[in-house]
C-alpha cells in the first residue's frame, strides 16, 4: 500500500499547480511543462524557483539513475549473457570471476540506453511535451500486459498466440502514434496525417476506420489493444502449446495451489555438489556475496548438506536469477549438476499422473462434500418425518376425540329416545337439535379431513366465477352469527357500502371467511369477547381483515399454525382447540386463487388473521 500511497501524494500538487498555470498564463504562452518554474518568477519569487529547478533536477537525475539501471540490468540477464551463453559457453566456463564482466556490460547499457533517449528527445521529443513522450512510452509498454494477464489465467494461451498478439499491437501502436511523431518531428510527410496513406481517409493514423471522437492516445490504445488481445486469442486457439508450454502454464495458472516450500516442487532427479553451487555462485556475485547467502541458508535450514538437495538447488538458481537472468541461471545449474535426464515423455507422464492424483482428490472431496450435505438433507427430512408423526399421532389421537364426543352425544340421546317414548315433545325437540347439532360438527369433521385429502392430491373441483366478495363476507357472517349469539361475543363489520368483484370459487372462499371466524369466537374470552373483521382496497388487490381481543399468538407459533395437524392450544395449556386442519385448507385456498394469508399477533393481545386477494382487471 505504499506504493499507491506514494504515487498519490507525488500528483497532489499537480492539479492546483496546473490550475494556477492556466489562470496566469491564460495565453498559453508558456509550456506546461515549464508552470512549475514559470509561477514563481511570474510572481517575482527567484529563490522558490530555483528551489523548484533543484528539486526537479535531483528527481529527473534519480530517474535516469533509476531507469538506466533497471533497463541495463533487464538487457544483460535476458539478452546479451544467454547470447554469450549460447555462442561461447567454455569462454565464460574458464573465467573465475565473472562479476566485473556483468558490471562492465551493465554499465555500457547504461551508456547505450542514455545515448538512444538524447537521440530520441533531439531528433523527436522536442516536438512534444515531456508529457507526451511519456503517454506514448505507456502505450507501448501497455502492449505487454495481454499476455502477461491472460497467461496467468488460461491454460490455452501459448507462445505463438503471444507473438502474434504483441506483433499486432506494437504495429499499430507505431502506425498510430511513433509514425505521426515523426512526421510531425519533420522525418516525414505530414500528408498521411491529415488525409491518411494515399488519400484513404479511412487510414488515418488519428481516425482509424473513422473513429476520430478519441483522444489521439485513446485512439492508439484502443486499437493496439484490439489487435493485440484478437491476435493473441486468434493464434493460441489455432495452434496447441507444445508439452513445456503446457507445463509452465500449469504452473502460472495454478500457482496459488502449488506448493510454495523451496524447492519440494522441483521436478529434479540429479546430483550436485554444495561446493561447485557456492563456487558457481561466487564467480557471479563475487566470494563475500556467496558467502553471506549461504550463511542465510544454513541459519534458516540448519545448516546445509554436503551433497546438495532440490532446495538448495532452487535457492542458488534464485540468487543467480538476479545476477544473470532466469534463462541463463537455469543454464549455468544445468551444467554443474549431474543427474539422469528426464526426457519430455517422462516429464508429460509424471506431469498426467499428477495431474490425475490431483484431479482424483478433487473429485473425492467434492463426492465427500456432497455425501455430507445429502447426509444433513436425510437428517433434516428423517427430523421432518419424526414430526410429522408426532403431529399425525396428535391428529388422529385428536380426531379420535372429536368423532367420539359426536357419536357418544348421538348415541346418548337417541337411546333415551328409544327408551322413553313418552318424553314430552319439548325434551323430544331439544335432545333432536342436539343429535342434528353434534351430526353437522361430525360432517365438518369429515369434510375436512377429505377437503385436505383432495387438495393435497389435487383431486379438487374448482368452480371460479366472478364473486361479490362484499357479499360472500356477509353471508359468512349470517351463517356465523348462531356462535356469536351462543358465546356472546361482539362482531363489528366494516365492509364499505360498494361491491367488491373477485374471480375464484365461492364455496371455497367463503369455507375460508366462516373458518377465520369461527376461529376467532373459539379464542375470545367468555365475558367481553369482540371480534373485527373488516374489507378495505390495496394496489391491484382486496385484503380481508379478521382481529379478535383473545389471548394471542406467540410469535412462534406464527408459521407453525399453518401446518397440517398443527393445534393451538389455549392459554392455559390445555387441550388444543380444533383439529388443526382449518387453517392450512384455508392456506391453500388462498394461494390457488393468487393470494395470500398470515397471521400478525402478540401474546397477549388479541390476534389478526389477514387474506389478500387479488381483484378482478378493470375492476372498481
Amino acid at each position: 500500500w505504499l506504493f499507491p500511497l506514494y504515487l498519490f501524494i507525488i500528483n497532489l500538487f499537480v492539479l492546483p499547480i496546473a490550475l494556477g498555470g492556466r489562470l496566469t498564463f491564460p495565453q498559453g504562452g508558456v509550456d506546461a511543462d515549464m508552470f512549475v518554474l514559470a509561477l514563481p518568477m511570474a510572481n517575482h519569487k527567484p529563490d522558490l524557483a530555483l528551489l523548484a529547478f533543484l528539486g526537479g533536477l535531483s528527481a529527473a537525475t534519480s530517474m535516469i539513475l533509476f531507469e538506466t539501471i533497471t533497463l541495463s540490468t533487464m538487457v544483460c540477464n535476458d539478452l546479451v549473457m544467454p547470447l554469450l551463453l549460447r555462442a561461447n559457453p567454455r569462454w565464460l566456463a574458464q573465467r573465475t570471476d565473472l562479476s566485473g564482466l556483468l558490471l562492465g556490460i551493465r554499465r555500457a547499457g547504461i551508456a547505450v540506453l542514455i545515448l538512444l533517449g538524447y537521440l530520441y528527445y533531439r531528433f523527436i521529443g522536442e516536438s512534444y511535451a515531456l508529457v507526451t513522450s511519456g503517454l506514448v512510452s505507456f502505450a507501448a509498454a501497455a502492449q505487454f500486459a495481454p499476455p502477461i494477464l491472460i497467461g496467468l489465467f488460461w491454460k490455452r494461451a501459448n507462445r505463438r498466440g503471444a507473438l502474434i498478439g504483441l506483433s499486432g499491437g506494437f504495429v499499430v501502436w507505431a502506425y498510430t502514434l511513433l509514425l505521426p511523431a515523426m512526421a510531425r518531428s519533420g522525418w516525414l510527410d505530414t500528408g498521411f496525417i491529415e488525409h491518411g496513406p494515399y488519400g484513404v481517409e479511412l487510414l488515418k493514423p488519428y481516425a482509424v476506420l473513422g473513429l476520430d471522437h478519441l483522444d489521439p492516445y485513446m485512439h492508439a490504445v484502443f486499437w493496439s489493444m484490439l489487435f493485440n488481445i484478437g491476435g493473441l486469442v486468434f493464434g493460441s486457439l489455432l495452434s496447441r502449446p507444445d508439452p513445456i508450454e503446457q507445463v509452465q502454464g500449469s504452473q502460472f495458472v495454478n500457482v496459488l495451489e502449488q506448493d510454495r516450500h523451496d524447492g519440494d516442487s522441483l521436478l529434479w532427479r540429479g546430483v550436485a555438489e554444495t561446493a561447485d553451487l557456492y563456487d558457481l555462485l561466487a564467480r557471479f556475485l563475487g566470494p563475500q556475496r556467496a558467502s553471506e547467502a549461504f550463511d542465510h541458508y544454513a541459519h534458516q535450514h540448519n545448516g546445509y548438506p554436503l551433497q546438495a538437495d532440490s532446495r538448495l538447488i532452487h535457492y542458488t538458481e534464485r540468487l543467480l536469477a538476479g545476477a544473470i537472468g532466469a534463462a541463463s541461471a537455469r543454464v549455468m545449474i544445468s551444467s554443474i549438476v549431474m543427474g539422469e535426464v528426464l526426457s519430455i515423455e517422462e516429464v508429460m507422464t509424471i506431469l498426467d499422473e499428477s495431474t490425475q492424483v490431483i484431479e482424483y482428490s478433487r473429485r473425492l472431496e467434492q463426492k465427500s462434500r456432497e455425501l455430507e450435505a445429502t447426509s444433513a438433507e436425510l437428517r433434516e427430512a428423517n427430523n421432518q418425518l419424526q414430526k410429522l408423526d408426532q403431529l399425525k399421532d396428535e391428529f388422529i389421537s385428536t380426531v379420535t376425540h372429536e368423532l367420539r364426543t359426536p357419536l357418544t352425544s348421538i348415541r346418548a340421546f337417541s337411546e333415551i329416545l328409544l327408551a322413553n317414548p313418552d318424553v314430552s315433545i319439548e325434551q323430544r325437540s331439544q335432545f333432536l337439535g342436539i343429535v342434528v347439532k353434534e351430526s353437522e360438527r361430525l360432517t365438518r369433521l369429515i369434510n375436512q379431513v377429505l377437503d385436505m385429502a383432495k387438495i393435497d392430491s389435487g383431486r379438487i373441483d374448482w368452480h371460479i366465477e366472478e364473486i361479490d366478495l362484499r357479499a360472500l363476507i356477509q353471508d359468512a357472517i349470517n351463517s356465523t352469527s348462531q356462535l356469536f349469539r351462543d358465546k356472546l361475543v361482539a362482531l363489528h363489520a366494516d365492509l364499505g357500502d360498494r361491491s367488491v368483484i373477485v374471480v375464484g370459487d365461492r364455496d371455497r372462499l367463503i369455507q375460508v371467511i366462516i373458518n377465520l371466524l369461527s376461529n376467532a369466537v373459539k379464542f375470545c374470552p367468555d365475558q367481553g369477547g369482540e371480534v373485527t373483521i373488516r374489507l378495505h382496497p390495496l394496489e391491484s388487490r382486496w385484503r380481508v381483515v379478521v382481529t379478535d381481543n383473545g389471548p394471542g399468538i406467540a410469535a412462534d407459533q406464527h408459521q407453525l399454525i399453518f401446518e397440517k395437524f398443527h393445534q393451538v392450544t389455549d392459554v392455559h395449556g390445555g387441550k388444543p382447540k380444533g383439529t388443526g386442519l382449518g387453517l392450512p385448507i384455508s392456506q391453500k385456498i388462498v394461494e390457488h386463487h393468487g393470494g395470500s394469508i398470515w397471521v400478525e399477533s402478540i401474546l397477549g393481545e388479541g390476534a389478526s388473521f389477514i387474506v389478500d386477494l387479488p381483484s378482478k382487471p378493470n375492476s372498481e
